[in-house]
């Protein structure tokens, strides 16, 4: 039997306490390395640390979730970007998104720059079938497709949610656009046509997923199945089904639809669960299951008092320079190769998948490809205590206006992040390793480490800001989504989406 591996990435931040570190008696005696695996990569959208009940909090009922990560190997120390286009654009590429030009999240400024080689370009040319399910989010325009930049199955909402729609060409097609109940019989993009599902969002989304997966697993064909949700991004829409234990007791709407799509969603991972059960894809897959930015959503009404939500601890979420804008959770599942209930507490990123997928892939990076800031995670996969030289990582907010000179934003809203220390906004500095919720500004004790860090962070911005290459950028004239579906309702209608039996 063909060695395979599906890695499901689920969009988040998670601190876990530390367990039991698998030994290096107890690893493969086999390299990881050209070992051909599926990867099915599960990201969810805005969802955090503290939107889990494994994490702590005691509202949510995420049952599967906490059984794959008591199961799963899990990065505790695990960044992506403070916003979502951002946090695709460097999965995708290997580098930070303002690299890509992606320095937002609207505005022709989340558009991945077409110099870009993609790791499912790599991975398709190899011979891998290559699907998307969900949001993609790096521009609308046709160049910038998903279908144009590696995958072979697309199935995928505009915009950067369903029924969003921005100045240019960031847009989701006209009917998401104008009901109350819009993640709901949504119309999709599927490879070349539009196509008219029924359903709630996430259900849908996770539907098409298994029909592709059961496909390439009963045809033999390694596969990279990224099943991106939309939810539980705003605005707060589930199934009345999963709102109702919350407004019994006494939450408001908000919350009601936010954690109603958290526990869809676990549901959803459930199913997930069993059909890889079904199927016997676990020894040959590796699933992982992340977010795409810090917690949304930090305080909620009961009985019409505001009260805090739970939040991991953490003092900041989405779009924050601190740790709550960028540490997410990571849940690595691979039966048979990796330690289950183990902690890698190494300082890793959203960059390091891009390497990471190509060297488990046995693909050559080629060395015209546009250079990657992301490291192998295979050394710790194969070792969990393995050596891991430190490292800075560089957050930016970005999100200035248009037109304005980037410079005049270098230092609002961004941080420098090494394995123990975080120097925020060119004057705070914390010391993770000793205050992980950044209580004490320490900056005053350590002027060396300043030294350093902005040095390093003056360096890589003189180094970047000529590859923002959206700066400039005019607006579409017309938004591409909506010209593809008067086109094709002209034309031929939309047709009814018919899922794969599963």
């Amino acid at each position: 039997m063909k060695f395979r591996v599906a890695v499901a990435l689920l969009g988040l931040v998670v601190l876990c306490p530390l367990a039991s570190r698998l030994s290096a008696e107890s690893l493969p005696a086999e390299s990881l390395t050209g070992s051909r695996p599926n990867i099915i990569l599960v990201m969810t959208d805005d969802q955090g640390m503290g939107d889990l009940s494994c994490m702590g909090n005691q509202l949510l009922r995420t049952p599967n979730l906490d059984r794959f990560h008591s199961i799963s190997t899990r990065f505790t120390d695990f960044h992506v970007s403070p916003t979502c286009a951002p946090t695709r654009s460097a999965i995708f590429s290997g580098r930070h998104e303002f690299r890509n030009g992606v320095t937002h999240t609207i505005k022709e400024r989340e558009r991945m720059a077409l110099s870009t080689t993609t790791f499912p370009q790599l991975l398709h040319a190899s011979g891998y079938a290559t699907g998307i399910f969900g949001k993609w989010h790096l521009g609308d325009e046709d160049a910038y497709q998903p279908y144009n930049r590696g995958f072979s199955e697309v199935f995928i909402h505009g915009a950067g949610g369903i029924g969003q729609a921005y100045p240019g060409s960031c847009a989701d097609f006209p009917p998401n656009r104008t009901r109350d109940g819009r993640y709901f019989d949504n119309v999709i993009l599927h490879n070349d046509t539009i196509v008219q599902t029924k359903g709630f969002c996430t259900d849908v989304f996770f539907q098409a997923a298994l029909g592709f997966i059961k496909q390439q697993h009963e045809s033999d064909t390694p596969f990279f199945a990224y099943i991106t949700t939309n939810a539980p991004h705003g605005p707060m829409i589930a199934p009345e089904k999963y709102k109702k234990r919350f407004r019994d007791l006494g939450w408001d709407g908000n919350l009601q639809g936010r954690y109603g799509m958290i526990e869809n969603i676990d549901d959803n991972f459930g199913i997930l669960m069993d059909k890889l059960d079904e199927w016997e894809l676990w020894e040959d897959t590796l699933v992982i299951f992340m977010t795409d930015n810090g917690q949304a959503g930090r305080t909620a009404k009961k009985n019409g008092k505001t009260e805090k939500v739970f939040t991991a601890g953490f003092k900041t979420g989405k779009g924050s320079p601190y740790e709550g804008g960028t540490h997410v959770p990571a849940f690595w599942r691979w039966k048979g190769k990796l330690g289950e209930g183990v902690d890698i507490p190494a300082l890793t990123a959203h960059l390091d998948l891009y390497k990471t997928f190509c060297a488990l892939a046995g693909i050559t990076i080629p060395e015209d490809v546009q250079a990657i800031d992301g490291r192998s995670l295979i050394p710790l996969l194969e070792n969990p205590q393995a050596n891991w030289e430190d490292r800075k990582l560089f957050v930016h907010k970005g999100r200035w206006e248009k037109g304005d000179d980037p410079n005049n934003s270098k230092f609002a809203d961004c941080a420098v992040r090494t394995q123990r220390w975080r120097f925020v906004n060119n004057k705070e500095l914390y010391d993770i390793s000793a205050d992980p919720y950044e209580a004490v500004d320490v900056a005053s004790d350590h002027p060396d480490v300043i030294a350093t860090l902005r040095k390093a962070y003056d360096q890589w911005w003189a180094d970047t800001l000529p590859l923002m290459v959206n700066e400039d950028a005019a607006y579409a004239e017309r938004q591409p989504q909506e010209v593809r579906y008067e086109k094709q309702l002209a034309e031929k209608g939309i047709p009814d989406w018919q899922p794969l039996a599963l």
